[in-house]
C-alpha cells in the first residue's frame, strides 16, 4: 500500500518516521513522500522521502490511501473532510513501540506516536493524534480531530471532545469530559468538566481569564 503524508512539517516528518519504523516491521505500507501546499518545500527531501508537490497534485500521484499529518487541529480537520469528500481513504498509523489495548477502536487518519498508551475499552477518533509518551486509561473516548499532546496522562472514562486540544504535560482525572474545541493548557491538572469551546489553565485547571 502506498501512502501519501500530506503536510511535510514537524509533525509531517513524525508521521513519516512511523511509516518507516513499520515497513521495517513488513506491515506491508509504503510511505511514498509528502505533499504540501508550501512551494519553497517542493522537492526537497526529508527522512528519504520527497515532497512531490502542492495538495492539488494528488491527483497525478499513484497512491492508496493518505495519512494528514498536520498539528492544528482546525486545519486538519478542513483538510480531511476536504479529502474524503473526493473519495481518498485515509490510513491510522501506529508507532511499533505503542502499547494498544486489544480491543482499542483506532479509527481511519488517527495518529499515535511513539511511547504512547491507550489501554483497553478506549477509541480513538478519525484523524486524532495521541502524541509521545501520552497514556489514555481505559475505556476513554478521544474524539475525531482531536489532538493529545505530548507526556498527557488522562484517567479512566475520560471524554475528548471532536477536535479538543488536552496540551503538552496535562493531567485529566478519570472521568471528565473535555468538551468539543475545547483548550486544556499545557501542565494543567483538569479535575471537573470542560465545557465546548472553552480554554482551561492552571492547577487545578480553570477557564482562562481575559483582559
Amino acid at each position: 500500500m502506498r501512502v501519501v503524508i500530506v503536510g511535510a512539517g514537524g509533525h509531517g516528518q513524525v508521521v513519516a518516521d512511523i511509516l518507516k519504523k513499520n515497513v521495517d516491521r513488513s506491515s506491508g505500507v509504503v510511505p511514498f513522500g509528502f505533499v504540501d501546499d508550501d512551494a519553497s518545500l517542493t522537492g526537497r527531501e526529508f527522512l528519504g522521502l520527497r515532497v512531490l508537490g502542492p495538495l492539488d497534485a494528488l491527483g497525478a500521484i499513484a497512491h492508496d490511501a493518505l495519512v494528514v499529518a498536520i498539528g492544528t487541529n482546525e486545519r486538519r480537520e478542513t483538510i480531511c473532510r476536504s479529502l474524503i469528500a473526493r473519495g481518498e481513504s485515509l490510513i491510522a498509523v501506529i508507532h511499533p513501540s505503542a502499547q494498544i489495548g486489544h480491543d482499542v477502536i483506532v479509527e481511519p487518519g488517527a495518529m499515535i506516536c511513539a511511547g504512547a498508551i491507550v489501554n483497553t475499552g478506549s477509541r480513538i477518533g478519525s484523524a486524532a493524534i495521541v502524541n509521545t509518551g501520552a497514556t489514555v486509561d481505559h475505556h476513554t473516548i478521544v474524539g475525531a480531530f482531536a489532538h493529545v499532546a505530548p507526556g498527557v496522562h488522562m484517567g479512566g472514562e475520560v471524554r475528548v471532545g471532536d477536535a479538543a486540544l488536552v496540551g503538552i504535560g496535562a493531567v485529566v482525572l478519570p472521568r471528565v469530559s473535555i468538551g468539543r474545541r475545547a483548550v486544556v493548557g499545557g501542565g494543567a491538572v483538569v479535575t471537573a468538566d470542560v465545557p465546548d469551546g472553552v480554554t482551561v489553565v492552571g492547577v487545578p485547571a480553570k477557564p482562562r481569564r481575559h483582559p
